[in-house]
């Protein structure tokens, strides 16, 4: 199984980088595993939010692949432990899926048609985060859960 995080939005800003890239190399001790960052609409500034939403959602959905497994990141998802985000992965990988996909969506949240697409919607917590700050704690909780999957000692309960 691969793991994929995707973001929509500029690239990854100094400040996070470096623990996005770090972290994302400890995942790949388990999985493949890597980023692709889906550039806004050139003509972003121009567009209303909800017009906005609908061209990012047509970038995702061009990108995703039929058998992918689409896990949306928004605040009215679900709300998981460290370790229920292991058993999740672990499911996912015995159910052989191909492709794991971890979206976090543009500045606006989502279209409505990728909200349907999506195999689950998981939420961090109720608070809202600024996205590049979503993508290094994705990583390390990814990574995280990969470390319990495996009994290793990053995780302390």
């Amino acid at each position: 199984m691969k793991i994929q995080f995707w973001s929509v939005g500029k690239p990854h800003e100094a400040y996070v980088k470096q623990g996005v890239e770090e972290f994302t190399k400890r995942v790949t001790r388990y999985f493949p595993a890597d980023w692709l960052l889906i550039a806004p609409p050139k003509n972003a500034a121009s567009l209303d939010g909800q017009s906005l939403k609908k061209q990012e959602g047509l970038s995702v959905l061009q990108q995703l692949q039929p058998d992918d497994y689409l896990i949306l990141l928004d605040e009215r998802g679900k709300q998981m432990s460290s370790p229920e985000l292991a058993m999740f992965i672990q499911q996912r990988a015995n159910e052989s899926a191909k492709r794991l996909v971890f979206l976090i969506g543009g500045a606006f949240g989502v279209d409505e048609a990728v909200s349907k697409r999506a195999s689950f919607t998981w939420s961090f917590s109720k608070l809202v985060f600024p996205h590049m700050l979503v993508r290094l704690m994705l990583a390390e909780q990814v990574y995280r859960a990969c470390t319990i999957l495996r009994n290793e000692k990053y995780h302390h309960e």
